[in-house]
């Protein structure tokens, strides 16, 4: 599912058009991404946790030739599913 598939879902879910659909996505979107940003985090309760999360320093392999390179440290968002999503997509019955 693409995001405009996504948009066409939410706008007939909610009786309201496509464009208010893509506006609220965008807006839900753009909240979670300035948070996380931010050091926060974002909890939606059933469906998951949006954070960052702290990569250290590593050393890995270039594929093409083999030689070691230095990776540096990063900060990375992170996604933890919660119970609710986890169950519906184990085809167990759980909460909407």
């Amino acid at each position: 599912m693409n995001k405009a598939e996504l948009i066409e879902i939410a706008a007939k879910e909610a009786d309201i058009s496509k464009a208010a659909a893509g506006k609220a996505l965008d807006a839900v979107i753009n909240a979670v991404v300035k948070a996380v940003s931010k050091n926060d985090t974002v909890t939606l309760v059933g469906f998951g946790t949006f954070k960052s999360a702290k990569r250290a320093a590593r050393t890995g392999k270039n594929p093409q030739t083999g030689a070691t390179i230095k990776i540096p440290a990063t900060t990375v968002p992170k996604f933890t599913a919660g119970a609710g999503f986890k169950a519906a997509v184990a085809g167990k019955k759980g909460k909407k």
